[in-house]
């Protein structure tokens, strides 16, 4: 096992190629050098059930391994019961979705702690994934909790991993990239700075989440609030460095999934780390 690199979602020279359907992504990403593929449906579930399929079909053909974002709109810890409880519905069709394009995992936001004390919003974001747990019922697919950027939000990577702690069928999803800018920077420099993260994990949760942990890796602008947007890797100013994480990836000899979500250069990036990664394992 080594670890696999993939893009959250279509580069720009994906469609500066002539590609305009993510039907023809598996495909691309492969030819690309590139293992996995995270759909977004981070505005929502807009594509058909036989888009999803289809796309499903092209993954396994071209050996890509597929995850998908649900919405951005999911709200574990929100405070008024009807739109909290509405979440488990976009759920439940995220994992149909996923289900039907051989996602393994759906990527959720945890949600907002702005108005409520982050143990309030801890303890609503359980009960949401305990409901949401029952109603997806049996499948193969695992929900995924994110860490997030901005500090009003809940998705510390201790909040995460509380919150996985519920049940085995969650996980977390470790965006370093949000980590780094909801501590204002400089977060994450050496080594050691991201192998914490991975022994974290390890110690909290388990080996096994370690070992195949999901991640999405970005260089991300922040102010005093934490992210404001995702940048590529040109970026010299805001960071985090991804040469480290490759390193720690190499030393902990784990094998994660890492999506890039860079700017509209996701792929492009992928692919950078993807060979540095190779020149530290080879």
């Amino acid at each position: 096992m080594s670890a696999l690199f993939g893009p959250g979602g279509n580069s720009l020279s994906f469609y500066a190629s002539g590609k305009k359907s993510t039907v023809e992504a598996p495909a691309w990403v492969s030819k690309f050098g590139l293992d996995c593929y995270e759909y977004q449906a981070g505005k929502g579930l807009f594509g058909s059930e036989d888009t999803f399929r289809k796309i499903g079909e092209e993954a396994k053909k071209h050996n890509i391994r597929m995850s998908l974002h649900a919405p951005y709109y999911i709200s574990l810890s929100g405070i008024e019961p009807e739109k909290r409880l509405k979440s488990i519905d976009y759920i439940t069709k995220s994992v149909a979705a996923a289900e039907l394009m051989n996602a393994e995992l759906i990527v959720i936001h945890t949600g907002s702690a702005s108005k409520i004390s982050r143990e309030e919003a801890v303890s609503l974001a359980k009960d949401t994934m305990y409901k949401a747990l029952e109603a997806v019922g049996d499948t193969k697919v695992t929900l995924a909790l994110e860490t997030m950027g901005k500090l009003n939000q809940l998705g510390t990577l201790d909040e995460v991993l509380d919150i996985c702690s519920i049940d085995k069928r969650l996980c977390p999803v470790v965006d370093f990239g949000h980590l780094n800018a909801r501590n204002i920077g400089n977060f994450f420099v050496s080594v050691d700075d991201y192998r914490r993260v991975f022994n974290t994990i390890a110690e909290k949760l388990g080996d096994s989440y370690a070992n195949t942990l999901h991640c999405h890796f970005s260089k991300i602008e922040f102010t005093n609030a934490g992210e404001k947007k995702h940048l590529t890797f040109e970026d010299s100013v805001f960071g985090p460095p991804f040469e480290p994480l490759m390193e720690a990836i190499a030393k902990e000899n784990v094998s994660p999934r890492i999506i890039c979500e860079s700017d509209g250069t996701m792929a492009e990036d992928a692919l950078a780390m993807k060979n540095y990664y190779k020149s530290l394992i080879s």
